[in-house]
């Protein structure tokens, strides 16, 4: 017979984590990388985050709401580092 848990514990912290990191990536991808790579690096740092969003999913022991949870980290990188990169491709376009 299984018990059910008294008080789960909150999971919406480790997606909110992802899309930190996310952010961390895409600016520091904005920051160091050059523009003609910038493209490229992007997609490798939102590949790191769906590895990094299933590593704190399944740190948290939790299975219900596991696939929902996934993708809204995903989602949440995924509008994240693409407000990142049109900032930094509306940057590139300024003159100077």
């Amino acid at each position: 017979m299984a018990v059910p848990e008294l008080a789960p514990r909150r999971t919406f912290g480790g997606v909110v984590a992802v899309w930190v990191a996310a952010a961390v990536i895409g600016v520091a991808i904005g920051l160091f990388v050059p523009e003609d790579d910038r493209a490229a690096w992007l997609t490798l740092g939102l590949g790191f985050s769906l590895v990094l969003a299933f590593a704190v999913q399944l740190s948290a022991g939790r299975s219900q709401g596991f696939i929902r949870r996934v993708a809204l980290s995903i989602l949440g990188a995924l509008l994240a580092l693409g407000v990142i990169s049109v900032a930094f491709g509306l940057a590139a376009l300024v003159p100077g």
